[in-house]
């Protein structure tokens, strides 16, 4: 079965709209947790807009499962990942600014980049992810600068699954059939929902993990999140 990793960030979003600490992300965290998640996904801007740094070292401590902390690599970011040790590290090259992730690495132009920072993780244990678009290219890049895994950028499958799915999930399919000979595991994410998942999952080979996390939380303001975790791993089962 793939893992759902939920990505708490919109919960923080809400929370820092007031101030104060309700909701509460470490709670929230630990009761997605309970009801099922097998990962919680942060990702911690330098303008802390949701996700803040003291946030990620106070849920370290508490989680059971795995750890995935997103964002772009930078010295602060890596000092950051470096102290908490995290599961896992999901590269992406967004700017500070950027609302949200929206395309993937050029591993070609970033290689040597991307093979410092990968070094950098390994070296301390740490599994690493590269966000990447479904371009054999990059794919073959991302293996060359020695990434444990990639996690495949979603947005094109979502925005065309009602249109035509198996158009839009063809060049998915054989991104992870490429990935799979070049030795990296598969994680996917971006736009994901109760609409799209199981036809994801269901026809990407050797799919590890999704990372979801706006829909989730939107979802889970109708449905209550235990409800709509189970939802959501049903569409993975």
């Amino acid at each position: 079965m793939v893992k759902l990793s939920i990505n708490i960030n919109k919960v923080a979003t809400l929370r820092n709209a007031r101030g104060g600490n309700v909701p509460n992300v470490i709670r929230f965290a630990v009761d997605c947790e309970k009801y099922g998640a097998e990962g919680i996904t942060v990702h911690p801007r330098p303008d802390g807009r949701h996700i803040k740094y003291e946030d990620v070292y106070a849920l370290k401590p508490v989680l059971k499962t795995e750890f995935n902390i997103e964002g772009y690599p930078s010295d602060s970011f890596l000092d950051l990942v470096l102290k908490i040790h995290p599961e896992q590290v999901t590269l992406v090259p967004d700017p500070p600014e950027a609302i949200t992730s929206s395309a993937g690495w050029d591993t070609k132009k970033n290689e040597s980049f991307l093979t410092e920072i990968v070094e950098l993780l390994k070296n301390a244990g740490i599994r690493s992810s590269v966000f990447i678009d479904t371009d054999l290219t990059n794919i073959e890049y991302a293996a060359k600068v020695g990434t444990d895994r990639i996690e495949l950028y979603t947005e094109p499958y979502a925005s065309g699954y009602k249109l035509s799915p198996a158009e839009v999930i063809h060049p998915f399919v054989e991104a992870a059939k490429f990935a799979r000979q070049m030795g990296l595991g598969i994680n996917a994410g971006h736009d994901l929902n109760l609409d799209n998942l199981h036809y994801l999952s269901e026809n990407i080979p050797w799919l590890e993990e999704v990372s979801i996390g706006h829909a989730l939380i939107a979802d889970a303001l109708y449905s209550g999140i235990e409800k709509t975790i189970e939802a959501y791993k049903n569409c993975l089962r």
